[in-house]
């Protein structure tokens, strides 16, 4: 995974930085910068990797990425064909934004706690994403004192855990600083080459060699820099893109775990409900009664 030190570009007259992102796909690199990020997903879909989460995304969904976290929302391959438009809605914001005695005022203690314990990430759920996707497309339209109060309105949202729900498992501070920039290219070509041949049968050696790496050279390399092991994470996005063709086919779980790239049933279901905490049917019947 290429994961790259990104600098937020906001002007000085910005106390924080609001981002409309409306192109054919995101930014496709896994990279992190030191601001916690609100995004609305608008128009986009695809696999958000952030830290040792990977999971879907869809119209609608509200995420907030930890300062430091690499993550990178990377659309399906239909929008590689220009078909298709990406659209979002970002803020970032630190405890700079505003000001740093801002943040050392007595009312901000539960924010300051939110800010330093949100590395891992978070989906926001339920009312809480109705009414920060609200408050993400009024910050659009606001200027002066009514953005700024836009703004500390969003902040409250965060003043407590409720209808937050984790991302990662893991705190990922470490990782930004343990990836070398020599690393971005070695790391970028795995995630390619993952995302691409993940259908298939995939021998560790094969992708050590990309890596130009042996075989146990790049499996600590991996488990160092991921937390987690090569097969681990290749499950994951094949669990991940079965989780897919389970929502848009009518085709037997058989032939998508095949398709997903898992060579027999019984491991497919045993990664599936390992991975999602389900069956592939309990999925499916859950996904066409909503």
């Amino acid at each position: 995974m290429r994961i790259i030190p990104f600098k937020i570009p906001k002007s000085p007259d910005e106390a924080f930085k609001v981002q409309v992102d409306d192109m054919p796909h995101l930014y496709n690199h896994l990279h992190h910068h030191p601001e916690i990020q609100v995004t609305l997903i608008q128009k986009s879909e695809g696999t958000l990797i952030a830290g040792d989460y990977i999971g879907r995304f869809v119209p609608g969904d509200v995420f907030v990425l930890g300062s430091h976290q690499p993550h990178v929302f990377r659309n399906d391959e239909k929008y590689l064909t220009r078909k298709y438009r990406a659209l979002t809605i970002s803020v970032f914001f630190d405890e700079y934004t505003l000001g740093k005695e801002f943040w050392q005022l007595p009312e901000m203690k539960t924010l300051r706690f939110f800010t330093r314990n949100s590395s891992g990430g978070f989906k926001v759920t339920g009312t809480k994403q109705e009414i920060i996707t609200a408050l993400l497309r009024q910050l659009l339209q606001c200027e002066g004192l009514s953005r700024i109060i836009c703004f500390m309105q969003l902040l409250q949202c965060f003043a407590n855990r409720k209808e937050l729900m984790p991302l990662a498992r893991q705190a990922r501070h470490t990782l930004s600083g343990g990836i070398k920039n020599y690393d971005s290219h070695r790391m970028n070509k795995v995630l390619e080459f993952t995302f691409r041949e993940s259908h298939r049968s995939i021998r560790i050696s094969e992708v050590a060699q990309l890596a130009n790496l042996s075989t146990e050279a790049f499996c600590k390399y991996f488990k160092t820099r991921t937390m987690m092991t090569y097969i681990a994470f290749l499950n994951e996005i094949r669990i991940n893109n079965a989780c897919k063709m389970l929502m848009e086919r009518d085709s037997s779980v058989e032939e998508i775990a095949y398709e997903a790239g898992f060579s027999n049933l019984s491991n497919f279901n045993r990664q599936f409900r390992k991975i999602t905490g389900t069956s592939p049917l309990q999925f499916r019947k859950k996904v066409l009664a909503e």
